[in-house]
């Protein structure tokens, strides 16, 4: 297992409320994990993935606001930390960009 290091960002506009009222979710392949505003680490297999970053008002579970998607890819090697970046954007209604570094 290799840890994906997810930083997930809402804009400087929405940062306050966002920290407030909201909660980012991860889902890599179909599986949702739990996230933070921040930095998030979770772990995966070697190969190739799917991922989508949106969050949820906090005390809601079905909710998937702002949803973005990619795909990254965790070599063999242990030693190295895949990283995505999610950006949210400024707007009511903007989607994360979300990006495979």
């Amino acid at each position: 297992m290799v840890n994906v290091v997810v930083d997930i960002r809402p804009s400087l506009v929405a940062l306050a409320f966002h920290r407030a009222f909201t909660r980012p979710v991860v889902e890599i392949d179909g599986v949702e994990r739990p996230a933070r505003w921040g930095t998030t680490e979770v772990p995966v297999e070697p190969g190739d993935h799917e991922i989508a970053v949106f969050f949820r008002y906090k005390g809601r579970r079905s909710a998937r606001l702002g949803v973005g998607t990619g795909e990254f890819t965790v070599r063999d090697d242990t030693r190295s930390r895949p990283r995505v970046t999610a950006r949210l954007g400024p707007r009511n209604g903007s989607s994360f960009k979300v990006t495979s570094l």
